[in-house]
């Protein structure tokens, strides 16, 4: 009796059986169709470690003996060799947007998702090693310094960019990027794929603050696809915000999905005015793009620029009384040092807005130091305090200034993806050779976050309109399942196998396990035993 980890790999089985994933790899990169496993059906395998129990390429075929990858996939474990592997991702490198827009496509016409709205952004992973430029193939996105949203600047980086349903939180379009790559210079070739992917249907792209920019405005507006991101904050004057009326402003009847189950005075509320903004291009004959602009104020970014304005003035309070303490003493015997001194606090605790002092000397030539903070100023500050502004070129008659927002508000989607995309598919850090192997790899990763956030979908929907099961933690409380959640507990799914006579059996431990595996709709006995 041998007895196997089986988890949730039936379960991606089916899913990537539903999106052709090997059959699609498989046209485009022939030379496997002959050996003993195809290019298609290593990188399902790389997809399937991913989601199960994510391992370095070396330790993949471990993973494969000890977890039911032959009886569910139909390959022996021995054929997937650090070797094979890097083979393979050498074979699929050159066609990765290819293989990106027509396995996002098949999820799209498959799973029937709905692509009105897509939410795109872009982060960045740390990779260890030197990657010298000279050492790197330039036809793929190349390895190297760039502005790392995990502040590891000490490393080299890659980048990705996420497509994102509204529908589900589905990443149906993923591309990857140098480490230089700048994100506002992404934009219009993110466009241009998801029009490519999406058809005939009109979608409507939210972004973040990257994507305005004259050109990329300009294009988008060529294109007709409508869209909403956050005006750049050095692109309106604080008199802007500071001159608004804020009880004027439209109430938006909508609860941040966090505050669902606060008292109704302590949740966030929103406000909304409209009026336009006008972009100008770098040459004078650009003609201007005069677009609708949605001035938000939050209470819940209103009382967290109070309290951090409150913790800045503490500080430069705390720092300035010992600066007054110390003037004349050893360390401020001049004036030039007190005055420099003020200018380090003025800068780290960023109130040279509202900071006032003067430096004096007596007789004796002994400088003092007084100081106070403008009330004018500070007021000034307050007055501006929650006011943030949206770009669209939605017309009125289809969203209105707080439809607008909502649509925003959606943009927390594809920030969670990449939570899932860093933490249980375990993207970074990435130990990979050669640029072409990591960006094939990071391809791999997000063709299994597709497959993670797909499970997750067919697990919501049905369980119906509540989409909450109980089960899922220990108190039983009624909760929303999540892809996390969902693959841990398949996760204790065991095989066992018996002699040649007896089929193998599966080992269910938990009615939560039976119900998942009923939502998802998936029938366990199925395997692609290998061909002998």
């Amino acid at each position: 009796m041998v007895e196997k980890r089986l988890g949730a790999l039936p379960v991606v089985s089916e899913f990537t059986r539903r999106l052709d994933l090997v059959g699609i790899i498989d046209a485009v990169c022939p030379g496997g169709a002959s050996a003993l496993v195809t290019h298609g059906q290593v990188i399902e395998a790389l997809v399937a470690n991913r989601l199960t129990a994510p391992a370095p390429l070396v330790r993949v075929g471990d993973w494969a003996r000890t977890w039911a990858v032959e009886e569910v996939f139909g390959m022996d474990a021995g054929l997937l060799n650090d070797d094979r592997l890097a083979r393979a991702l050498d074979a699929i490198a050159p066609h990765l947007e290819h293989i990106a827009g027509t396995v996002g496509a098949r999820a799209i016409a498959e799973f029937g998702i709905d692509v009105s709205r897509l939410h795109w952004d872009m982060t960045s992973m740390s990779v260890h090693g030197d990657y010298t430029a000279e050492g790197q193939d330039e036809d793929f996105p190349v390895i190297n310094y760039g502005h790392p949203k995990d502040r590891r600047v000490d490393l080299k980086q890659v980048q990705a960019g996420l497509a994102v349903s509204a529908d589900g939180g589905i990443p149906v379009h993923a591309r990857v990027f140098g480490g230089p790559a700048a994100e506002v210079s992404q934009v219009v070739g993110a466009m241009k794929d998801l029009r490519t992917m999406a058809g005939p249907r009109d979608f409507l792209l939210v972004a973040d603050s990257k994507l305005v920019s004259y050109a990329n405005v300009s294009a988008l507006l060529e294109a007709g696809v409508h869209f909403v991101a956050p005006v750049p904050a050095a692109q309106i004057k604080d008199e802007v915000y500071a001159a608004l009326d804020l009880e004027g402003g439209t109430v938006v009847d909508w609860v941040p999905e966090r505050d669902a189950d606060k008292p109704a005075e302590r949740r966030e509320k929103y406000r909304v005015l409209e009026d336009t903004h006008t972009l100008k291009g770098a040459r004078k004959s650009d003609p201007e793009l005069t677009i609708r602009r949605i001035l938000v104020h939050s209470t819940a970014n209103a009382q967290g620029q109070q309290a951090a304005r409150a913790k800045r003035l503490a500080k430069a309070t705390e720092e300035m009384n010992k600066l007054v303490a110390s003037a004349g003493g050893r360390h401020y015997k001049s004036t030039e040092k007190i005055i420099a001194r003020i200018g380090v606090i003025t800068a780290k605790r960023r109130v040279t807005s509202c900071l006032r002092s003067t430096v004096t000397e007596d007789d004796g030539g002994i400088p003092s130091l007084t100081w106070h903070f403008d009330q004018e100023g500070l007021e000034a500050e307050a007055a501006v305090d929650g006011w943030y502004a949206l770009l669209t070129t939605l017309p009125a008659e289809q969203a209105d200034p707080a439809q607008v927002l909502i649509h925003y508000k959606g943009q927390g989607a594809v920030e969670r993806r990449y939570h899932d995309f860093k933490g249980p598919l375990a993207v970074a850090p990435v130990f990979v050779q050669h640029n072409r192997r990591v960006a094939a790899l990071i391809q791999v990763i997000c063709l299994a976050l597709l497959v993670f956030c797909l499970i997750e979908r067919q697990v919501r929907r049905a369980l119906g309109p509540e989409q909450t099961m109980t089960g899922l933690y220990p108190d039983n409380r009624r909760v929303r399942p999540t892809g996390r959640m969902i693959f841990y507990h398949l996760g204790e799914l065991t095989l066992r196998i018996g002699h040649i006579t007896d089929p193998p059996t599966v080992q269910i431990t938990r009615g939560v396990q039976l119900h998942l595996l009923d939502l998802l709709e998936t029938d366990i006995g199925q395997t692609r035993w290998p061909q002998t």
